[in-house]
């Protein structure tokens, strides 16, 4: 259970939203609820099995105990220890937070980046902040993030009074690379998934003594249920590392929704770079740079 946190008045009154984006400081300062700010649901629900890598369908749903392979998700559960979070927090909190949108704030470590005229900039880049050495090494621990090298760390800071929120979105693909990794802190929450391509999923009927029976064996498909139609709910224990890949990183969208907010919750999220800016890549020589700072470890917010 997270601890409570009292959230100062001031925090209440600052909005960074643009265009249609909103959170409950400026639907109060506006007046009335806006019709685009509640992301409407999909129609079919389904919940993500970490110890199978099935989504299955939501209890009295239309496709309760109807199953599909969701691959490209690793959660890794108490991936830091309590007294670990708590250090984090506090001196995440002894540096600057910056409004955001949907009632967020944020801290970047990472180069300017503008992904629409694809330029960067490294100046006033020094690296990822010190408090992370030791969550990055402990990566390396892990199969799936022997070699994974992070030269960007965004945190991200959620908090229901503000209508705290982030849209559907998939993340650049010209700089950062194939893996996202996030760490879920002091509160849990749902990582919502959609799919906006066409076309159907295929679906089998989950066997008896779900969801074990599942790693054993695959029942033939028996159903289908269009893409557009489902969304894939992912819990995110407290202290959880996430790692999204191949089709859970490129092909479906992932949203953090205002009514999985229910405390305070802070996400780390790092980025590797892309194959352009790796060895062989023809902005290899910049990647190197970019790596050799993110991993000196001695950054400030930008």
């Amino acid at each position: 259970m997270a601890a409570a946190v009292v959230v100062a008045p001031e925090l209440l009154r600052e909005c960074g939203c643009k265009g249609v984006r909103t959170c409950l400081i400026c639907e109060r300062q506006r007046g009335g609820d806006p019709p685009w700010q509640h992301s409407p649901q999909k129609t079919h629900r389904f919940i993500y099995y970490s110890d199978t890598g099935w989504a299955v369908g939501a209890e009295e749903s239309d496709f309760e105990g109807w199953a599909f392979p969701f691959p490209g998700v690793t959660l890794l559960e108490d991936f830091v220890t309590r007294e670990e979070e708590a250090e984090m927090v506090q001196l995440m909190d002894c540096e600057p937070w910056k409004v955001s949108q949907s009632g967020r704030r944020k801290q970047d470590y990472g180069p300017k980046v503008n992904f629409r005229k694809q330029k960067l900039k490294m100046a006033g880049f020094q690296g990822l902040p010190s408090f992370s050495r030791d969550v990055v090494r402990r990566m390396s621990l892990y199969p799936i993030l022997e070699d994974f090298r992070p030269v960007e760390q965004c945190n991200l800071d959620y908090c229901p009074e503000r209508g705290s929120a982030i849209d559907p979105h998939l993340d650049d693909t010209w700089l950062w690379g194939e893996r996202l990794v996030s760490l879920n802190l002091l509160s849990p929450t749902v990582l919502s998934m959609s799919r906006e391509a066409p076309g159907s999923l295929l679906l089998c009927l989950a066997p008896s003594g779900f969801p074990e029976a599942l790693v054993e064996g695959v029942m033939a498909p028996s159903r289908s249920v269009l893409c557009q139609e489902v969304e894939v709910a992912i819990p995110l224990p407290r202290r959880s590392l996430l790692v999204l890949t191949g089709a859970a990183r490129h092909q479906w969208k992932h949203a953090i929704y205002r009514r999985h907010i229910e405390a305070r919750r802070v996400c780390v999220t790092f980025r590797e770079l892309s194959a352009e800016f790796c060895p062989g890549g023809k902005q290899q020589e910049l990647g190197q740079e970019l790596l050799q700072i993110s991993l000196s470890f001695q950054g400030r917010p930008m």
